[in-house]
């Protein structure tokens, strides 16, 4: 239980300093603004080009990573389908998709896995699915759909060439897969900005919260209450049952598996949402009453599997 403890314990700090940073005026107006660009475009490139630069690309193999993207897919499906069904737009349905389905595995995962699982490499699968599939995927989506830059289709198309997330994730990759060795002289500096990410992310959301609403309670009240859900519960469970009845996974690796898939939207979505000016305070309700909710549902799965 320490590590859920400790792993909320240190997202909640860097958020309520944001909060109070956002009340107190520090950085003027148009200091989320910038804290938010400066993840989308130079510290979160940074971090996953340095994670993915070091890291043991076998993992993406490994039969935990296709129950994550099972589950992974189910959740975001479905999303998806209320969302075709309901006329929610592309843009607002991308962001309420990985909201329901895009964990928290880099500053609340890898403590939780830490503490909890007892190996921090044992969230590696999902962090390197995410950065490498699933965050690209739908960057270009958000793209294309006419959220970013306008321009020919063939130009549009390219887009995961021109992202700065895309392609820091894409480069970190190409240098792993092909085993080349960073210089420390270039590395050094890159880790050195890349550890501006998570606290850069964790304090603009917390400067937007000040102000807002209670959440459930806005505009994407029905966007928010569903992707909350499907986060919260459906996408762990759809783990445990691909897990047990599919893969026949038991014991350590099914706690691995449902544990990870039980941890909260993450942070760099709004940050997404932000960037891209679309279903904004649809990701930051989501992201807050599923880190809430979290709590008493990791400490549940680790009770009954642990």
């Amino acid at each position: 239980m320490q590590g859920v403890l400790t792993g909320f314990a240190v997202i909640a700090v860097v958020i309520g300093v944001g909060y109070l940073i956002g009340r107190r005026g520090y950085l003027g107006d148009q200091g989320q603004e910038v804290l938010t660009k400066l993840a989308f475009h130079v510290a979160t490139p940074a971090l996953l080009f340095t994670t993915l630069a070091r890291a043991d690309l076998s993992v993406v193999f490994s039969g935990r990573l296709l129950v994550t993207a099972a589950s992974t897919a189910a959740a975001a499906g479905v999303f998806v389908a209320f969302g075709a069904v309901r006329n929610w737009g592309v843009g607002r349905t991308t962001i309420g998709a990985l909201c329901s389905s895009y964990v928290n595995s880099g500053n609340l995962g890898i403590p939780i896995a830490a503490y909890v699982l007892g190996d921090a490499s044992l969230v590696a699968p999902v962090l390197l699915f995410q950065q490498i599939l699933v965050t690209p995927i739908a960057l270009t989506v958000l793209d294309l759909s006419g959220a970013g830059e306008k321009g020919p289709l063939w130009q549009r198309l390219l887009t995961p060439l021109r992202n700065p997330v895309a392609v820091g994730a894409l480069s970190g990759v190409l240098v792993s897969a092909t085993g080349l060795r960073v210089p420390g002289p270039v590395m050094d500096p890159l880790t050195l900005i890349a550890n501006m990410s998570v606290p850069a992310v964790l304090l603009a959301f917390g400067i937007a919260l000040r102000g807002s609403a209670a959440p459930g309670r806005g505009r994407d009240r029905q966007l928010v209450l569903l992707s909350v859900a499907l986060k919260s519960v459906g996408q762990p469970v759809a783990a445990w049952a691909l897990a047990t009845s599919v893969f026949g996974l038991r014991g350590p690796q099914l706690l691995d598996v449902v544990v990870t898939s039980a941890l909260p939207a993450a942070q760099n979505l709004f940050t997404y949402a932000s960037r891209y000016r679309v279903g904004e305070s649809l990701a930051q309700e989501s992201i807050l009453l599923s880190t809430i909710l979290s709590v008493p549902v990791l400490v549940a799965v680790a009770a009954l599997l642990g």
